[in-house]
Order: structure tokens, then C-alpha cells, then sequence
């Protein structure tokens, strides 16, 4: 995997069976909307993202590094070391983290780390961040190569640097999670990420450049284009950068696309080996608060406090839409983030005949799914309704079937009888492998939760 250098290479293992993971199947469902956050960390992707990169400027945010080697050294991983230094980027002395691998290391593909994860004695925010990462990294190289979850082989990513890189990262934002007051807490804040351009090499030859697993991973996180000084291209966000941020994002109250308001209390900078031309390459952290800050727009914002909304219901109305093209809008705003979305038939005026395509997101995500439902309805305008939604606790967990693994929602604790939904498309998945109807799976893991 790309890290430290924002280079690829990628290695070649053999496929071993995916055991049942609860661990990378934990849902943080129900998180506090992102506006409520007390304290926000903001992640300014100014040269990119790589997860030796966020590990560093997580080290220059003063999370010590004993945090990252007793995560790390749960694990059981051996033979490397690690070195933690500067690096000067364009006058700034950003913070290095570097994994130095000594001798060849075993072979690891997904099923390895994800039994790895679950059974180290690591603290239990540590492993739902990082098997969410690498959970995600395995879907996307599912996707990419048109196999199911338990077939993939992974190429770059089972090295040793990657483990670190992940379960370092993952330790060191619980660690400002915890100084923020714990879950909930803390609000994550993503910067567009550049996704750089042009060829990188690969185990098959020449790949396009976001790579194509970073870029399955960047779906619902805002990117932009770096434009290169000269028409330089390259790698700049990676795999292991673009799953961390993925898991971020999914696991703490997010907002995406542009700097939240609040007052920045501690700045951290952490560098990669390559030097761009006409940029510091460096990503940078800034830890902020939110209580303090008045101003319009964003976390803690006046519109936001007198409303008391929680999420939105943003509507278009749409009389040249075929059902295909609102069956494809309505799949890009769940993939953009929505919680759901909709359509329902309407007549305009003079008789027209069109549709409404809806959908229900949380605060934060509001711009960004305006602009998908913008983009994908070729409509002028989106209504925005402010709403407060009543939540049941619901919680994930991941169970073995007869068909496989099927991740679970469960709704209960509060009284009310407890609910049970097999996530679907994990039946779908399961019910294609095995050539059986959908309704078998859904059975089995029923019975099987129950």
C-alpha cells in the first residue's frame, strides 16, 4: 500500500478464508449530531492523506507515543521497528512516523488481520476504529475484483507498515476522543482531499492514479483536484489514508467539505517522504472548540442551537425523470451519505406528471447531499426542511449462518420489544454466493441471532 512516500506497490498472497469479525462488524449508530460537538478535530488534507502521515500529525498534536506502541504492540506484530523525527516541508518541520520493516514478513490478507484485531487485547475503541478501516479496505478490493468479502486477496495492504499505520492511528484518536470527554464527544471535520493524478506502478503494471481501491474508499468524502504546479501528477492520497478517514467519518459525528467553526486550541502537522513542488507535503490536525463560538454556519452555530434540528429532508421536484434515472439518484445520495431516501409520483401544475426525490440526512451532510440530489436530478433547486428524528438505540453485530457471515442491526434497551434486521445487503451477498433466495438468508440469520 502506498503510505509513507505516497507510492504503490503491491505483493502478491494467497487467499485464506474470512472468519466472522464482531469486532469490525461494531456500529456506533445514534451518534450525536456533529453541530452538538463540544471539541472537533479538523483534518486539513493539504498534501494528502497517508496513514503514516495522520499517525505523525496525531504525534504532533501531543497524543504521546506510547499511546501508538502499547495499540501497536497488542498486536503481537514483530520484526520492525519504529522512528519518529522531522521533516521539513516548505519552511514547516512537520512530525515523521516511520515504520522501518526488518526481514521479509508473513504473508496477510484480510481474514489474518481481522482475526488479528479481534483477538488482541487491544482497548475496545481502538479495534472498532481500526477493523473498520480495514473492513472497508477489504470491501473495496471485493468491489474491484468482483469478488465476495471472505475471497480477497489483498496485495500491499497485509504488510507490517499498514497494521502499524492503522491500529496507530486508530489508538491515537481515541486517546483525543477520551481528552474530549469520551463517544460523542468529538466531532471529526474533513477537508476536501486531493486526489492527485496520472499512472502509479502495481503488481499488474500501470493503475490510474487515485488508485482504485482509494478511490472505492473516498465515496461520501469530499475530494477535490490538486491541480499540480507544472502538470505533475502522483499519488497522494492512499489506501490506508483514505480507509482510516472512511472509518473516521462512519464512527464520530462528521462534517465533510469545508472548515467547521470553532476556535483552534492545537495544531499538529505530520509529513510524508515526498517532497511536492508546489505544496508542503504534509497533512494537518487542528483540535478546536466548538461551546465557545457563535458565529454562523457550522458546529455551534445560532441557526443550528434555536432550531434544536438534528437532520434535514431535502426534496426536488422533477417532471423529465424516467424511473432509471430516479432509481439512480436515489442509490447516489445513499451512497453520498443519506439515511434514506425516496420517491413519490406528484402532478405539478398544468397537469405535468413528475416525482419527488427525497432524502434524510443529518445536519452535517446537508450540503453534500444537496449537491448530489443537485447533480443527479438535473433539478434548480432543493427545498430543505429542518427535522428532529426519535431514535431507538440500535446496535450491529455480526453472526455466522449457515450461508456465512451477516451483519445484524438489533434495536432494544429501551423498553419497547426488541427488533431485528439482517442487514440486507450482506444477505444478498451470502444468498448469491451459495445460489440460494434472498428470504433463506434472512431466516437463517434470524434464527440464528435469536
Amino acid at each position: 500500500m502506498a503510505h509513507e512516500g505516497h507510492e504503490h506497490d503491491e505483493h502478491e498472497h494467497e487467499h485464506a478464508p474470512t472468519p466472522a469479525d464482531p469486532a469490525s462488524a461494531a456500529s456506533f449508530l445514534g451518534l450525536p449530531p456533529f453541530a452538538s460537538c463540544r471539541r472537533v478535530l479538523h483534518v486539513d488534507p493539504i498534501g494528502g492523506a497517508a496513514g503514516d502521515m495522520l499517525v505523525a500529525a496525531f504525534l504532533d498534536l501531543d497524543v504521546p507515543i506510547e499511546v501508538v506502541e502499547r495499540a501497536v504492540a497488542a498486536t503481537g506484530l514483530t520484526g520492525f521497528r519504529l522512528e519518529v523525527g522531522r521533516r521539513d516541508k516548505h519552511a514547516i518541520a512537520a512530525r515523521a512516523f516511520e515504520v522501518i520493516v526488518e526481514g521479509e514478513p508473513p504473508a496477510r490478507d484480510y481474514s489474518v488481520i481481522a482475526r488479528m484485531l479481534a483477538e488482541a487485547p487491544l482497548d475496545e475503541r481502538v479495534r472498532t476504529l481500526a477493523a473498520r478501516a480495514f473492513l472497508r479496505l477489504g470491501e473495496a478490493e471485493a468491489k474491484i475484483h468482483r469478488q465476495p468479502l471472505s475471497r480477497v486477496h489483498f496485495h500491499e495492504v497485509g504488510g507490517v507498515d499498514a497494521i502499524v499505520d492503522v491500529v496507530g492511528a486508530s489508538a491515537a484518536l481515541a486517546y483525543v476522543e477520551a481528552a474530549a470527554g469520551g463517544e460523542g464527544a468529538l466531532g471529526v471535520s474533513i477537508g476536501p482531499l486531493p486526489v492527485g493524478g496520472g499512472t502509479a506502478r502495481g503488481a499488474h503494471g500501470a493503475i490510474p492514479v487515485p488508485a482504485p481501491a482509494a478511490l472505492e474508499l473516498l465515496i461520501g468524502l469530499p475530494v477535490r483536484d490538486p491541480g499540480f504546479a507544472g502538470g505533475v501528477g502522483g499519488e497522494l492520497v492512499t489506501p490506508t489514508g483514505a480507509a482510516l478517514l472512511r472509518a473516521f467519518s462512519e464512527l464520530l459525528p462528521a462534517s465533510l467539505g469545508r472548515w467547521p467553526a470553532f476556535v483552534p486550541q492545537r495544531i499538529g502537522y505530520g509529513a510524508g517522504k515526498k517532497d511536492l513542488a508546489d505544496r508542503p507535503n504534509v497533512v494537518r490536525l487542528v483540535v478546536g472548540e466548538t461551546s465557545a463560538f457563535s458565529g454562523a454556519g457550522g458546529a455551534g452555530s445560532a441557526s443550528t442551537a434555536s432550531t434544536g434540528a438534528t437532520h434535514v429532508v431535502l426534496e426536488a421536484n422533477v417532471d423529465d425523470a424516467t424511473g432509471e434515472v430516479a432509481a439512480t439518484a436515489i442509490e447516489a445520495l445513499l451512497e453520498a451519505g443519506a439515511l434514506d431516501a425516496w420517491a413519490q409520483p406528484i402532478t405539478m401544475k398544468k397537469g405535468r406528471p413528475a416525482v419527488t426525490i427525497a432524502a434524510l440526512c443529518d445536519v452535517a451532510r446537508g450540503e453534500l447531499i444537496s449537491r448530489a440530489l443537485l447533480a443527479h436530478t438535473g433539478s434548480l433547486g432543493v427545498r430543505r426542511s429542518e427535522v428532529t428524528r426519535v431514535e431507538r438505540p440500535r446496535r450491529f453485530v455480526e453472526i455466522v449462518t449457515a450461508y456465512g457471515a451477516v451483519r445484524v442491526k438489533i434495536a432494544d434497551g429501551d423498553g419497547l420489544p426488541i427488533v431485528v434486521h439482517p442487514e440486507l445487503e450482506d444477505c444478498r451477498a451470502r444468498a448469491k454466493e451459495h445460489g440460494v433466495p434472498v428470504r433463506e438468508v434472512i431466516r437463517a440469520a434470524i434464527v440464528a441471532i435469536r
